[in-house]
């Protein structure tokens, strides 16, 4: 334990306070030793006697994050065809290996051979490049919250089973569920995932994203909208 000094543990019990608390919600504390998140505070012998009050609810604890719960849709379904129709826009015949053309260095091996924290570590290492990988390509932020939600560590091989996996979650937050239950229609699905992934288009026919790093639609809005109705129209779900 840390011992402070009479004036340090005044201050710093003092800025916990912002009004009167009510007495049955504060806990007790002596004046002469006051434990407060793994610090005691040694008052000096001339300090008063009187009983310092400090109100539990103000101490604040950071709970770490837990992995989200998921709903992933079946391989071999619709979102099979919607996964590779956004990987033949974003990676091309790459495929699970692709790495952004604009990064001037490398991994250094195959993305599918790479643990996870390997690729933090080369996205680390080579600041003020795009570091867009694999057959999704996951943008370094997307892909710490994607692993995060999972439930994934640095361990993890970047295989082609965990890219599918945090597309997924993607595909998702993008409204494959509410659209397959008919609650969005297709165009506004469409609209979500341009705005996941750049090589798709808006309605306006260009990226959401179009210009930044290099980012252009590889593909037509009519295209697109082919597609989409092509892989659904064996499932009445959603309009246009």
């Amino acid at each position: 334990m840390r011992t402070l000094a009479a004036s340090t543990a005044f201050c710093l019990i003092a800025t916990t306070f912002s009004g009167t608390a009510n007495a049955d919600d504060l806990a007790r504390f002596d004046s002469r030793k006051i434990a407060v998140t793994g610090l005691n505070f040694a008052l000096s012998p001339s300090a008063s006697k009187d009983r310092i009050h400090l109100n539990r609810s103000m101490i604040k604890t950071t709970a770490a994050p837990s992995p989200r719960k998921l709903y992933i849709p079946k391989r071999g379904g619709p979102s099979d065809a919607v996964l590779h129709l956004i990987a033949s826009a974003e990676a091309g015949a790459k495929g699970y290996d692709a790495v952004q053309h604009g990064a001037r260095v490398r991994p250094p091996k195959r993305p599918t051979g790479m643990t996870i924290g390997e690729i933090y570590r080369w996205i680390s290492a080579t600041p003020g490049q795009p570091h867009a990988i694999g057959r999704y390509q996951f943008i370094p932020n997307t892909l710490k919250t994607l692993v995060t939600e999972a439930g994934l560590s640095k361990n993890d091989v970047f295989t082609p089973q965990v890219q599918d996996l945090l597309a997924d979650i993607l595909l998702e937050d993008a409204g494959f569920t509410p659209f397959m239950k008919g609650k969005i229609s297709r165009h506004r699905f469409m609209e979500n995932l341009a705005r996941i992934w750049a090589g798709l288009p808006t309605s306006t026919g260009r990226s959401y994203y179009d210009g930044h790093a290099g980012n252009r639609a590889v593909i037509t809005w009519n295209e697109f909208d082919s597609h989409m109705k092509s892989i659904f129209e064996s499932n009445a779900r959603g309009t246009s």
